[in-house]
């Protein structure tokens, strides 16, 4: 997550970023190191209908995960590294997964 969020920052470094996300362990910010330019809001807890990134994360298990085993968590961090590259040059594909209907006027 402090790999993405660097990136992030350097990709958009004029903006001023306000991320919203789950609580997961990984998404604290006393485990993260926050970029000067972006800030956390944590979604309140069982909410799946206003969290679009859940639905991407279920396209990348289909699509980039299935049925592999890894041996090494260098080799799943390459996949995902692969994924993301996939999805970045992709935004059509990641737009009408996370497209709900609240948040497509914004897109």
């Amino acid at each position: 997550m402090n790999i993405f969020l660097e990136e992030l920052s350097l990709r958009h470094p004029e903006d001023y970023i306000l991320m919203i996300c789950d609580k997961a362990p990984c998404h604290r910010e006393g485990v993260l190191t926050m970029p000067g330019n972006i800030k956390l809001l944590h979604l309140p807890p069982r909410c799946p209908e206003i969290n679009p990134s859940e639905n991407m994360w279920d396209e990348m298990r289909e699509k980039f995960f299935t049925n592999l085993v890894f041996d090494s968590m260098d080799s799943v961090e390459d996949k995902l590294e692969e994924a993301m590259i996939y999805y970045d040059k992709n935004k059509e594909i990641v737009k009408s997964i996370t497209g709900f209907n609240w948040i497509s006027p914004y897109l």
